[in-house]
């Protein structure tokens, strides 16, 4: 929708002028390199720096351990959920109370059902008493295993809070562990084993190099259409290689025009899996557009 807006805004610019063949090439004679993503890295629990795995200059991938601090008692912590969400696994699947209430019942069923068949056959053979005891028996047996699914149906539920702990134990063993949330070059440590770290105190700073931004200005009447997604060529005059090019992406283009000059903010991502270019760079940028249909030169 943004670009669709900046698109009729761009055709309205140039209203009036004469109808021309749409570019093959758009130029963008001077464009700045920067840095697409760099992260500080915080600390997220507070305590002492065991260890710091890297330095200044070392490329990271994303999950590569940069720092620990030290976690004893959290382990500890984590072991003893664990061996506390073992016990709770063995009760939630211990059926034993109920299997037996299970067979008491069928006992105590059989026992009246005797009873019953001798009353029967052989009248006051078997007391009232003695038979409302036992009708009393397979009552109670019968809440016996209602008490007993009851108490199994309690376990799992102990389990599944066990299991949270547990989690969560194994969460404070995790978040003492200071990982690269994004590949790329350490720039800066900060902090140094045995030193004290806050949550959100920043230990490394990386810089993401193997993509990069090339930022410059293009002309109002130089874009008649969403240049978004076209490819570029970053032209870089580098040291024993003039004419350096790189490939990318236009990816963004500032709704907004300059009222004196008549410019728009654009900028491509950049491609630089060999690292050779640096942030801070001036080159030029050449934005490839693709003919339309009825458009195309025989």
């Amino acid at each position: 929708m943004l670009h669709s807006v900046l698109t009729a805004a761009l055709a309205a610019a140039v209203a009036g002028s004469p109808a021309e063949g749409p570019a093959q090439e758009i130029e963008v004679s001077s464009v700045l390199v920067k840095l697409v993503e760099q992260v500080d890295v915080p600390a997220r629990e507070a305590g002492v720096l065991a260890a710091v795995e890297v330095r200044e200059g070392r490329m990271v991938e994303e999950g590569d351990l940069l720092a620990q601090i030290v976690d004893t008692e959290a382990r500890i912590a984590a072991k003893r959920a664990e061996i506390e969400l073992e016990i709770a696994k063995k009760n939630a699947e211990n059926d034993v109370t109920i299997r037996f209430a299970r067979k008491s019942m069928e006992v105590a069923k059989a026992e009246l059902r005797r009873s019953l068949d001798s009353v029967e056959k052989y009248p006051k053979s078997i007391s009232d008493s003695e038979l409302d005891r036992l009708r009393l028996v397979v009552d109670r047996t019968t809440l016996e295993i209602e008490q007993a699914e009851y108490d199994l149906a309690i376990a799992e539920f102990a389990e599944h809070v066990k299991a949270s702990e547990h989690e969560a134990a194994e969460e404070k063993v995790r978040r003492r562990k200071i990982t690269a949330p994004i590949g790329g070059v350490v720039v800066d440590v900060h902090r140094r084993p045995g030193e004290w770290v806050e949550p959100g105190e920043t230990v490394v700073r990386i810089l993401r190099l193997d993509r990069l931004r090339a930022e410059g200005f293009l002309s109002v009447r130089s874009v008649t259409e969403d240049l978004t997604g076209c490819p570029v060529r970053l032209i870089v005059d580098m040291p024993g290689r003039p004419g350096a090019e790189f490939p990318g992406e236009l990816v963004f283009l500032s709704p907004e025009i300059d009222p004196v000059n008549a410019q728009i903010r654009v900028w491509a991502e950049i491609e630089n899996r060999d690292l050779q270019l640096r942030p801070g760079m001036r080159a030029r940028m050449v934005v490839s557009v693709p003919a339309r249909e009825g458009e195309k030169q025989e």
